[in-house]
């Protein structure tokens, strides 16, 4: 019995708990000395030699067959040499005869049929080379059955591909729902999702690294082993973008977020990043996101489809925009293409680099750069276009460098070129504070000025008449002599003095009211005067700057003034078609600056200028 194989009274046993090496030696000698195992359990033979086959546990010894048996040569004889191809092996099954057969005592056996064994058909294979993957249920089979027939009796085994190193999420937090939002009132808002850009707090494990798992080795018929392609390995650290790492814990490698915000996932590089801007790539469809209210900023690769609601702060699309987009405030930036859609931001600036047609534009706060305008109503603090046509455009500040066709309206415009557009007038408006109330008053001052100014020379005249009558002429000059000293009286002379001043006693009387009069007139007048000049700085301060700059008129272009009562936030806040019913409407009020076909105009406002009021 060869080392390796153990004959016990149930049966041959094989010792698995030595090199497989050895035991494939112990039976390949038991085979090449023209032996057998008898009732041998095949699939216990490749599995002690081969390791194909379950998992055998703590075993040492494993049952292999009930005995070894020598082989007969006339049983030998019985089978034929197998057809070999390249990865498996075929054999002739067919009835067998024995030859008749002339015994000692002279009797004779005739031919008879003959039945092939599967433990000799395994050693006579094993002794051709076929040392691994015969099916023996088939070859059973082939046996039994009277019908002549070639079977595939023997394949190699294909080692099995391992598991390539993988991840897997461990965060609840990174699955989107799709689902349709729910809103406050318990009704289903089929245009937007529950939650199509999920918000990841610090410190949260993201994904886990399934390490890589070996594939299982094969072997060909001559029981040469084949190894499996090697599995692939990942390095986690190589998926960490911003706002993440990979960490090694005690139960295997993590991604995790190193800081609060938004999941973005890169499709080309598959890198997880967690930032305070939600960067998409789909596009806004009713198919990719529906409408999105967002907390935080927002970048956009695609585009927003019609009819789709962008809501959030600092919003850049580099696509097309055909939606509606709503800033809380920050920047919005469209690098392409505004097309019938809308743009608002409460507390920031709108920059467009493309065209901009049949669009909404109103930043409350900001200020709209546009690169070209068609048909847009556009209101903000500040606007800077390069060409504008068809368009209803307010401001405070109004830069254009080509108009056609437009209404523009601001306290400072500036236009470069302007003119009509086919049948569509140009029309600018320099809108001036309306400080009539202050120009009431001053009206009013000026009165009251003149009036004490008349009255007070009349006065002046009036004194001077009188004191220019010979008998108050004379008293005048003796009552300043002897005020000075010059004229020292006698006591008939002091009477002729009484005399003289009971004369003009009347006409004293009144040169004293007078001078009373003028005295009180001087003072009204210097207080109205100031108050007066107070008036103009404050109108002159509630009036502010007001000009228009238009370089050159390139066809039919009017400049007008139009007052406003409030501040002009209240004329940059009327609904889209208000505010073009205003500014497209019939004039009412304001001076007419400029009207022509050619020239250029220069103007600033002088608050300064009296109203004259009837």
């Amino acid at each position: 019995m060869p080392i390796g194989l153990v004959k016990r009274a149930d049966g041959i046993y094989i010792d698995v708990g030595m090199s497989k090496p050895a035991l494939t030696a112990a039976v390949a000698h038991v085979f090449q000395s023209d032996w057998y195992f008898a009732g041998l359990d095949y699939a216990a033979l490749i599995n002690a030699l081969y390791g194909v086959g379950p998992d055998m546990g703590q075993l040492q010894a494993l049952r292999l067959a009930d005995a070894l048996q020598p082989f007969d040569p006339a049983r030998l004889s019985l089978y034929k040499p197998p057809k070999l191809s390249l990865s498996y092996a075929e054999y002739y099954f067919q009835q067998l005869y024995l030859e008749e057969e002339t015994l000692a005592d002279g009797s004779v056996l005739p031919e008879r049929p003959v039945q092939l064994d599967i433990d000799e058909f395994i050693a006579f294979m094993w002794q051709q080379g076929i040392r691994f993957g015969i099916d023996v249920a088939a070859v059973r089979a082939a046996m039994a059955s009277p019908k002549a027939d070639r079977i595939t009796f023997a394949t190699d085994l294909e080692p099995a591909p391992g598991q390539h190193a993988s991840v897997v999420e461990v965060s609840a937090d990174l699955h989107r729902s799709d689902a349709p939002k729910a809103r406050a009132d318990g009704r289903i808002d089929l245009q937007s999702f529950q939650n199509r850009f999920p918000q990841i707090k610090a410190q949260v494990r993201l994904l886990k690294k399934l390490e890589a798992v070996p594939g299982l080795p094969g072997f060909d018929l001559a029981g040469r082993k084949t190894e499996p392609e090697a599995p692939k390995d990942l390095t986690l650290r190589f998926l960490a973008g911003e706002g993440t790492e990979a960490r090694m814990a005690e139960d295997g490698e993590y991604l995790v977020s190193t800081r609060e915000g938004f999941l973005s996932v890169d499709s080309k590089s598959n890198r997880i990043s967690i930032t305070d801007k939600i960067i998409s790539l789909e596009g806004v469809s009713g198919r990719t996101t529906g409408n999105l209210q967002l907390a935080g900023a927002y970048e956009e690769y695609g585009d927003v489809q019609e009819q789709r609601d962008v809501t959030g702060s600092d919003i850049t699309v580099h696509g097309n925009v055909y939606g509606n987009i709503h800033s809380r405030g920050g920047t919005v930036v469209l690098d392409k293409n505004l097309v019938s859609g809308s743009v608002h931001n409460a507390a920031g600036d709108i920059r467009i680099a493309g065209v901009a047609s049949n669009s909404v534009i109103y930043a409350s706060n900001g200020a709209v750069v546009v690169q070209r305008a068609e048909n847009c109503v556009i209101s903000a603090t500040r606007v800077k276009i390069e060409e504008a046509s068809n368009c209803e455009i307010i401001g405070e500040e109004v830069l254009v460098s080509v108009a056609e066709g437009c209404v523009i309206a601001g306290r400072n415009v500036e236009v470069e070129s302007a003119g009509p557009r086919r049948r569509t007038e140009m029309v600018i408006y320099v809108l001036v504070k309306d400080v009539t109330q202050f120009d009431r008053e001053i009206a009013d001052l000026e009165l009251r000025v003149a009036t004490f100014a008349q009255a007070n020379q009349d006065s002046q005249l009036e004194m001077e008449r009188i004191a220019a009558l010979p008998d108050v002429r004379r008293y005048l000059a003796l009552a300043a002599k002897l005020r000075t000293q010059e004229l020292v009286l006698t006591p008939e002379q002091g009477q002729h003095l009484r005399k003289i001043a009971s004369a003009v006693a009347e006409e004293m009387k009144a040169i004293q009211k007078l001078k009373l009069d003028v005295q009180v007139g001087q003072t009204q007048h210097k207080l109205l005067s100031d108050r007066l000049e107070r008036v103009i700085e404050q109108k002159v301060a509630a009036a502010g700057i007001a000009r228009c700059g238009l370089h050159m008129a390139n066809g039919e272009t009017m400049v007008r003034t139009m007052p406003f009562a409030a501040d002009t936030a209240a004329l940059r806040q009327l609904q889209a078609k208000d505010l073009k019913q205003r500014l497209r409407g019939t004039p009412s009020g304001g001076e007419l600056l400029f009207a022509d076909s050619s020239g250029t105009l220069d103007w600033h406002l002088n608050p300064r200028l009296r109203v004259t009021f009837p």
